[in-house]
């Protein structure tokens, strides 16, 4: 692959109540055309990631509503899969360098969820499920509720090792300026917080957030050199059930074992090779289960790692450096795009407080609904 990592940038994540998708997207543009140090007429292409534009918003030319805000007359399209919009946005961009169709491409990832209730994001949220799950009356807490179940009956996973994600996230997060929960928590509040699906509580599900993420992707070497070069060296989707009734094994996102398993074999890359990483872990389990399925921990084992710190700053591999969907938040459509800019700020030793030391090779994973989309990518800096 030959697609290089020019710029990222977040907006700051959560209740952002007084700004507007209009600022949040035309904030983070105006970073990376400045980070990057190139003209806006460089740009061929704009992939946008998003999930709620049209059930909250109203907005379903979303493409053409940001090439309008940001002045530019260029192909402009929307990408949507659910929580996975803004890793499939980015997916899209990489494809439209390798083709050669386009030199340089703005990949965004935008959500803006706070401004509703929570009855009726957890409505619209609930799309991404299948047919059946929604006639059942059923969440996403839910769900991953009895994909928790049976991690535990199987791997005798208990609370406490949920809780123990939710303290490292969140300890990352207390460094972490742009995040929605920037402090730390221990172990006995989030085992005592209340119950949302049991035996998920409050502090092991992930926030309703507003916020927006930015990349510029070009397959020019001479822009990328100006800072160190990260390329883009694994970029893998793969898909599974809708619902979690056709399943063969709830204890595993089968998408996602097949997307790594894809992208260690495009990268060459295995996951020892991998210094740091983020993972989709909307609920605490989800990270759990995302350190086996991607081949960082035996099955069963990754609650243990998690435990003793393994994967805590200092630890090897880190996870989720920016607090993670738990702590930093999950603008749902633009979670995908910020993993990329975490890790490409890692790489670039940007990192600041939370930086990884001599990290090269990252990677992130982001998941649509309760697994039946996992988008895999592998960063390495040259």
């Amino acid at each position: 692959m030959d697609v290089n990592i020019i710029a990222g940038s977040t907006t700051k994540f959560g209740e952002l109540w007084h700004v507007s998708p209009r600022d949040m997207v035309r904030q983070v543009v105006e970073d990376v055309i400045d980070q990057a140090m190139i003209s806006r007429s460089k740009l061929q292409a704009i992939f946008i990631g998003n999930m709620l534009s049209s059930s909250l918003g109203g907005q379903d030319h979303l493409g053409a509503f940001f090439a309008e805000e940001l002045g530019l007359s260029i192909p402009a399209v929307k990408v949507e899969g659910a929580c996975a919009s803004g890793g499939l946005a980015v997916h899209t961009g990489c494809l439209a360098i390798m083709s050669g169709l386009y030199d340089t491409v703005l990949v965004v990832g935008v959500e803006k969820m706070t401004d509703y209730k929570p009855e009726t994001v957890a409505s619209v949220l609930m799309g991404a499920g299948s047919e059946a799950e929604r006639e059942a009356g059923l969440t996403f807490p839910a769900l991953y509720a009895l994909m928790t179940r049976v991690h535990m009956k199987k791997w005798s996973t208990t609370e406490k090792d949920l809780a123990y994600v939710s303290v490292k996230n969140h300890f990352h997060a207390s460094l972490n300026s742009h995040a929605q929960f920037p402090y730390q928590v221990t172990l006995e509040q989030v085992l005592k917080s209340p119950v949302i699906a049991s035996p998920l509580k409050l502090l092991d599900c992930s926030p309703i957030t507003d916020g927006a993420a930015a990349i510029i992707l070009t397959r020019n070497k001479k822009a990328a050199i100006r800072n160190k070069t990260v390329s883009i060296i694994a970029s893998v989707v793969a898909t599974d059930t809708l619902g979690l009734a056709e399943r063969e094994d709830l204890s595993s996102l089968k998408a996602s074992v097949i997307a790594a398993k894809n992208a260690y074999h495009q990268s060459g890359i295995s996951p020892k090779d991998i210094d740091v990483v983020e993972v989709h872990d909307c609920f605490t389990i989800a990270e759990i289960i995302a350190m086996e399925d991607l081949g960082f921990f035996p099955k069963g084992k990754a609650s243990f790692a998690i435990k003793e710190g393994v994967t805590k700053l200092g630890g090897y591999p880190v996870v989720n450096t920016s607090g993670g969907l738990k702590a930093s938040g999950h603008p749902v459509g633009a979670t995908g795009v910020k993993q990329v800019v975490e890790i490409y700020q890692q790489l670039t030793g940007r990192g600041g407080k939370k930086q990884v030391k001599d990290a090269r090779i990252g990677l992130t994973h982001n998941v649509g609904g309760s697994g039946a989309t996992a988008v895999i990518h592998i960063l390495k800096c040259l």
